[in-house]
């Protein structure tokens, strides 16, 4: 890590929360942004290029999420410091985040000095924790019967039926109306109507549409 400038990737949708660390980090010494990232793919090709110091990484962005990008980034680099900063503290987000290699785990609602200062410390290689994130952690290592490793992500789309999930989940992998209606022993009749309802429940048009937004929700 070069000791006079602590050099940040960050890696975020939302051009606000971008805007802001940005203004933040760029007025306080010793820190520069040197990248921005709005996809998990930006994440991974520009960590390798400009090889920061510490990327502060968001979970759920278009196409790969944070905790893939994270996984990826620290195969290529592993002496890049990830700094997860997002807005989901749920048991799985948390440890899939550490699984794959996260030194802090902090919310978006942690004041600018809190993150200011979780950014400078995984740039020291310490791990840092928001409060009610390192509740959890201590919790586990107290409990660890309480919890399963293979647990799966908080359940999006709560409004699907576990039906048009299911067919929902056929569509992220490019299956199509008439494979769905064979697998799933429907007419195909019947698959038009759960996928009209579930294009509607998404408030999308079309197949694609549905893809992108399983995608933001980090499935598929």
């Amino acid at each position: 890590m070069n000791m006079d400038t602590l050099r940040i990737l960050i890696a975020d949708d939302h051009p606000l929360f971008r805007s802001g660390l940005r203004a933040l980090l760029n007025a306080v010494p010793n820190t520069t942004v040197v990248a921005e990232a709005t996809t998990g793919e930006e994440a991974i090709a520009l960590a390798a290029e400009v090889q920061p110091d510490v990327a502060v990484m968001d979970l759920q962005m278009p196409g790969i999420s944070g905790i893939d990008a994270t996984r990826r980034i620290l195969e290529a680099s592993p002496h890049i410091g990830i700094l997860v900063v997002t807005m989901f503290e749920d048991d799985y987000s948390v440890f899939a985040a550490m699984r794959a290699g996260a030194r802090g785990y902090v919310l978006k609602d942690t004041d600018e000095e809190e993150i200011l200062h979780a950014i400078r410390a995984v740039g020291r290689g310490e791990a840092i924790f928001s409060p009610s994130v390192a509740r959890r952690v201590i919790d586990y290592f107290a409990n660890p019967h309480r919890y399963d490793p293979h647990a799966v992500p908080p359940r999006a789309f709560p409004d699907l039926t576990d039906r048009e999930r299911e067919i929902l989940d056929l569509i992220a992998r490019g299956v199509s109306n008439p494979e769905i209606a064979q697998r799933l022993v429907l007419s195909p009749k019947t698959v038009r109507n759960h996928i009209s309802n579930i294009f509607s429940k998404l408030q999308v048009a079309d197949r694609a549409e549905a893809i992108v937004r399983v995608r933001k929700a980090g499935l598929g």
